[in-house]
């Protein structure tokens, strides 16, 4: 991947079409979810993902020189990486936060009833399944195939962030501060969810408690969160020199995140910002400290790789 040339121009195109558009969408999902049809919503939501891909044509950029092969022989240590940090990071972060608040640790499948009702758990029985043998097969999933499919989904926003934004920013900027800010805008991407369906911290995410600062402090967080995890995924991205490595690492992380949350107590109120899943304040901080890692170091690690 050559080294590019910040244009202004095509970054104010890239960010007017692809906010205008996803906020558009954003509010179509609100809608849905407004009036009980959420499964629509769902879709929109993961249709959204694919708006940054449009966002480089319609900017006047190439989606031809993002690194589209593979070269898994260079890079399996990379991929390794992509498939474990995601699961490393969820179970140390919601490690960290059960040990501070073991009292909102369930396996009653309460977060399951909060976010699909009590039909689920009679759908389950149904089949013949308790919420626990549920738990482990969704785990099991998560780990295994899942990421490689979301990452079909993913791609759609890593060619547009990682493949085109975060290098027009790390041009101008230079690394840390593209980074920084790519993060903040990636997060801020997701604001129009969180203010209105509870995503990831509210009612969205098992939360109907709410929590202290709704929405500002939910979309702040987010941005943290959205500024680390977009570190990882630059440096795999650079690394690699593909942009499918990103993309699976997106997979992994959307498939990982939450899955704590299975395991937590419903309506948890502003704890919900703490943890237990990976985008919580405590349980973030394994994230942050690789992220920190790979934004001092990065270039040396890259080099140690690559030999």
């Amino acid at each position: 991947m050559d080294k590019q040339e910040f244009n202004g121009g095509m970054v104010l195109k890239y960010l007017l079409f692809t906010f205008l558009t996803a906020y558009g969408l954003q509010l179509a999902a609100w809608r849905f979810y407004e009036t009980g049809l959420t499964f629509i919503g769902q879709i929109v939501i993961a249709l959204m993902m694919f708006i940054p891909m449009l966002g480089v044509l319609v900017a006047g950029g190439s989606l031809k020189l993002l690194g589209w092969k593979v070269r898994l022989r260079r890079n399996i240590r990379v991929l390794v990486i992509a498939l474990t940090i995601p699961i490393s990071v969820t179970i140390c972060g919601a490690g960290l936060y059960f040990l501070r608040h073991l009292e909102h640790f369930d396996l009653s499948g309460g977060y399951l009833t909060a976010i699909a009702g009590q039909q689920a758990m009679e759908q389950l029985a149904a089949q013949g399944l308790d919420f626990r043998t549920y738990a482990l097969i969704t785990c099991i999933s998560a780990i295994t195939y899942a990421p490689f499919l979301n990452s079909m989904l993913a791609l759609g926003e890593e060619t547009g962030w990682r493949g085109f934004l975060y290098p027009q920013l790390k041009a101008k900027f230079g690394r840390i501060g593209g980074n920084v800010l790519g993060g903040i805008i990636w997060g801020a991407w997701h604001w129009p969810l969180i203010a209105l369906i509870g995503y990831e911290y509210g009612a969205a995410a098992g939360n109907r408690a709410g929590y202290a600062g709704f929405p500002y402090s939910g979309m702040a967080l987010f941005c943290l969160f959205t500024v680390a995890a977009g570190i990882i995924h630059d440096w795999l991205y650079e690394t690699s020199r593909s942009i499918w490595y990103p993309a699976l690492f997106h997979g992994a992380i959307n498939a990982q995140l939450t899955l704590p949350l299975l395991f937590c107590k419903p309506d948890t109120g502003s704890y919900r910002l703490l943890g237990p899943a990976g985008n919580g304040l405590v349980s973030m901080l394994p994230l942050l400290v690789i992220a920190a890692l790979l934004l001092v170091a990065g270039d040396h690690m890259m080099s140690d790789l690559e030999d």
